[in-house]
């Protein structure tokens, strides 16, 4: 995997962006703690177009920063799986095709295939257990919690990821192929 100036500039703008979405919120009353969150679209966007370390160092210090900014603390059971999804999204990103402009139906499936099993396996699976080993919280409300973050998170990836990956590989593909031209 390649991790040049490109990379370390996209890691810096997206945690940034990823610690300013941090207050853009829509709590559900009814889960303590557990919001819609853009957030969760713009990681799994950059992990599809930069790869599995862009996404996973976004995840991991943009949720780290934006708890200990935001919050007063740092949330560890649920930063690690945040890098977890930055990770499993990004491993596939030559397959979305983004960059080069190829981010067409099948990408678009394959793309949200890979979010939604990275999102189950990061709130469904880590971010509970992590809830129970680190905190000692109770299992039954941290399934719960990990339950419905999965559930908005591959909405909010699902509809902006994809819209944002969409065109984000029409207009990239457009912009690299007039500087390869000139």
């Amino acid at each position: 995997m390649k991790f040049g100036i490109k990379e370390v500039v996209a890691t810096g703008i997206s945690t940034a962006l990823f610690v300013a979405l941090t207050e853009i919120q829509v709590p559900l009353g009814f889960i303590p703690n557990t919001a819609l969150q853009p957030r969760a679209a713009l990681l799994v966007f950059i992990s599809a177009v930069f790869g599995p370390i862009v996404g996973g160092l976004t995840g991991f210090i943009g949720h780290a920063l934006g708890d200990a900014l935001f919050y007063g603390s740092v949330w560890w059971s649920w930063v690690f799986p945040e890098a977890v999804l930055g990770v499993l999204v990004g491993l596939f990103a030559k397959k979305y095709a983004i960059k080069e402009g190829g981010f067409g139906g099948k990408q678009i499936v394959f793309f949200n295939v890979v979010q939604i099993i990275g999102n189950a396996v990061a709130w469904i699976l880590v971010a509970p257990l992590l809830d129970i080993v680190i905190y000692a919280e109770p299992a039954n409300k941290v399934f719960a919690q990990g339950f419905w973050a999965f559930l908005g998170n591959i909405i909010i990836a699902g509809i902006l990821g994809s819209i944002v990956a969409v065109g984000y590989s029409k207009i990239g593909a457009k912009s690299s192929s007039l500087q390869q031209e000139e």
